[in-house]
């Protein structure tokens, strides 16, 4: 007896080392399965249940999930950025104060970096160490080395921006949090569509966030996989814990986002049907009312801070340029790099600064997101189609703006080539006609106008070289311009295309809803549908989930994704895809169910609809203001200043070589002379219009990517697609307008001045 009992002693302890994995539990499966089916009623109602529970498996989302999206859509910037912030920790280690540690920590974990506040501290010292040693490595001892001589501006410059960099590098993550916020919140009505609409059939928090997870490109789906990686990890006991952890970052930014998302939680426990949907129904109610009361007040007060951009980023600076010539010509210590400095670095830094400040107080919207971002696959369109032979190639748009630029810079630098490889060479056209040769004149219009100035020449002062300094300037702004359009323009027009299908599909969808509540099957209602929309693209889409269907005998779900005859292959849309998912879950719970659930779906997305115009109609005037201002006024202002400082310039240059003519006579034109001569030590040659140009040309570049991008932001939000793409149009029309204006200006400005000083017409 006691022999027995040891021994079932041993077959319990072996038993209970055993792994789980070996343990054969296909009799207690069975045994549940039975009794699932008794009290379910009949074994096609278990199958249901044993489906849903499997396909409920298969959703969490585990540590590679999340891991492989952030890999996937994170920026790359944002690396680089990580990997310096980890290896400045490395080297300095420097620790923040305990209220900067915690504000930090929080802004680096609402955008997933993966660094720490001590990073952060040591990368705000580490930067400006790294480019003051640098500038005076490259701009003082290598200069030092090779001339003799170096500068001590760069040194000053690298200074003040070494001083602005710390605190830069000290808010980085601050910036970067808001930047993530602003592109977030573009996607935060979409977000509250899909958990409602998920929520309405299936009361299922975890599936519900899972489902908009899959839907949204990032930030937002990223935030919504990290809620639920948070789970999986052991850091929150429950979806509930993790979402209002997650909500908590948006309290102070978006009030009404974090009552919708608790109005959809309080949903899981409300005691009836009818109070269950009227609570979810009220969240998106509640988002889109109150986003629309946001960007109401929005546009009332944005007249002051568009106006103040307006004066000191663009009206001033111009003006200023009109005097800058005369200021030059009597100050010969101001050389063209400090005024490049000035409008081509702080100019430009100030104005997108205040952009960004104008941009991040932007309430959000229903906004439009980078459909490659969604759809990878798509991605192939930011290519130039080249056809060769019948075969199709996709070429990056870089490879053909690289030479158009690398071709128009080497133009621009005409003049420099030809003065370096024969100095003293130009060509003169002068009241008796072109002279060409080593020759110095003291008028007409010269092309190259290379000017001595004690034992250096400066120059080009010569209408020629001014001309084709326009060259670098349409380089860079055209080119730019060119690179961003080309990457946009195919994806823009599938997007569009895909808005419109969308418009129309709302309808379809209600009337597919009808036709389920009817009680018809899906099949009968497909096909009913497709009839009705006959000759449309949504009619093409049911016209073909019901051939797969009749023809093929595929079920709903393989009729619709299937990936080699799926209808939504061909209709990369994410509220069309997700529309058809919930089309497939609630047809499982009877056609009435789901008729109703297409019906919410259709009544959801005209309700976006219409807000998102009134939005636009709140904008609209700001909107139309710096449209004019990009395309119109700004180019065509600067243009007229560059033709007038180019006169100017020539007057001036010719007024002090008249003088110079004039002090070598001798007699009563020496005495003369003599008093024109004190004339000639107030003033010096000043900068040639050839620098001139090219530093406002290329501010006339910056300014005009810079009020693309506000333009963009405050129309559409953080849409990077619609950026690139106004972008893309504006520099090559601003540009080409700058550049046609300023060539006239310039040319007719010049035989002006050249005829008065010449005393005959040329």
């Amino acid at each position: 007896m006691f022999g027995k009992k040891k021994h079932a002693s041993k077959d319990y302890q072996g038993f209970k080392n055993e792994k789980p994995e070996s343990i054969d539990i296909s009799f207690l499966k069975r045994k549940y399965e039975e009794r699932l089916a008794r009290e379910l009623g009949t074994q096609s109602r278990l199958k249901e249940f044993i489906n849903l529970d499997q396909e409920l498996q298969s959703k969490p989302v585990t540590t590679l999930d999340y891991e492989t999206f952030k890999k996937s859509y994170y920026p790359k910037r944002l690396s680089l950025y990580e990997k310096f912030c980890n290896l400045s920790e490395k080297l300095l280690k420097l620790k923040p104060s305990p209220k900067s540690e915690e504000a930090l920590t929080r802004a680096i974990r609402s955008c997933h970096l993966n660094i720490t506040a001590s990073g952060v501290e040591s990368s705000a010292i580490m930067a400006p160490l790294t480019l003051l040693m640098l500038t005076i490595l490259l701009t003082y001892f290598l200069p030092l080395t090779i001339t003799g001589q170096a500068p001590l501006f760069f040194i000053e410059v690298s200074l003040v921006l070494s001083f602005l960099l710390y605190f830069v590098f000290k808010r980085l993550p601050f910036m970067i949090a808001s930047y993530w916020r602003l592109k977030a919140s573009n996607q935060l009505v979409l977000s509250i569509f899909y958990l409602v609409t998920y929520m309405r059939h299936t009361s299922n928090l975890e599936r519900a966030l899972n489902f908009a997870a899959e839907h949204l490109g990032p930030p937002l789906g990223l935030d919504f996989k990290k809620v639920l990686w948070n789970v999986e990890t052991g850091l929150y006991e429950s979806v509930k814990d993790s979402l209002n952890a997650y909500l908590e970052t948006w309290r102070d930014y978006n009030l009404e986002f974090v009552e919708s998302v608790q109005l959809i939680i309080g949903s899981l426990y409300e005691p009836t049907e009818d109070r269950r949907l009227n609570s979810l129904d009220k969240a998106l109610d509640l988002m889109l009312e109150e986003t629309y009361h946001r960007m109401l007040h929005y546009a009332h007060n944005l007249k002051g801070p568009i106006t103040m951009l307006h004066m000191l980023g663009i009206v001033l600076p111009i003006l200023g340029l009109i005097i800058l010539p005369l200021a030059v010509c009597f100050v010969p210590e101001i050389q063209w790099y400090h005024i490049a400095f000035v409008y081509n670095l702080l100019l430009p830094v100030g104005v997108y600064l205040i952009s960004k400040k104008i941009l991040s107080t932007r309430p959000t919207g229903y906004g439009k997101v980078d459909i490659t971002e969604i759809n990878p696959e798509l991605a192939r369109f930011k290519n130039v189609r080249i056809k060769f032979f019948g075969n199709e190639f996709r070429v990056n748009p870089s490879v053909f703006c690289i030479a158009l630029f690398a071709t128009l810079f080497l133009l621009g630098l005409t003049p420099i080539i030809i003065h370096t490889l024969q100095p003293g060479f130009d060509i003169v056209l002068t009241s008796q006609g072109i002279v060409m040769g080593k020759t110095e004149f003291a008028g007409g219009l010269e092309f190259l106008g290379y000017k001595r100035a004690g034992s250096s020449v400066k120059g080009p002062y010569g209408l020629g070289a001014a001309i084709f300094s326009l060259f670098i300037t349409l380089g860079f702004g055209f080119s730019i311009g060119l690179y961003h359009y080309l990457r946009s323009k195919d994806i823009l027009k599938i997007r569009e295309a895909l808005t419109k299908l969308e418009k129309e599909f709302a309808g379809a969808l209600f009337q597919l809803g009808n036709r389920l509540g009817d009680g018809l099957p899906a099949e009968i209602a497909m096909e009913k549908v497709a009839d009705v929309m006959q000759g449309t693209v949504t009619g093409k889409f049911f016209e073909t989930v019901s051939r797969n269907m009749r023809k093929l005998g595929l079920n709903l779900e393989r009729a619709i994704f299937d990936e080699n005859v799926g209808a939504i292959k061909d209709f990369p849309s994410s509220l069309i895809v997700s529309s058809m998912k919930v089309l497939v879950e609630s047809i499982r719970k009877g056609p009435v169910i789901a008729g109703r659930a297409m019906i919410r779906i259709s009544e959801y997305v005209k309700q976006m609809n219409r807000v998102d115009e009134r939005l636009r109609d709140l904008m609209a005037d700001t909107i139309s203001s710096m449209k004019t201002q990009i395309s119109f006024l700004t180019p065509i202002i600067a243009g007229i200043v560059i033709g007038i400082t180019s006169m100017i310039i020539t007057i001036l240059v010719n007024l002090q070589a008249k003088l110079q003519m004039l002090g070598s006579q001798t007699g009563e034109a020496a005495a003369q002379a003599g008093a024109f001569g004190g004339l000639l030590q107030l003033f010096s040659l000043g900068i040639p219009t050839y620098h001139f140009q090219i530093i406002v040309g290329l501010y006339v570049v910056e300014i005009i990517y810079l009020l693309s991008m506000l333009s963009s932001g405050l129309e559409f939000g953080l849409d990077k697609l619609a950026e690139t793409h106004s972008i893309g149009k504006n520099l090559q029309r601003s540009t080409l307008l700058y550049v046609v204006i300023a060539l006239v200006i310039m040319i007719i400005f010049n035989a002006i001045a050249s005829t008065i000083l010449l005393g005959a017409q040329i």
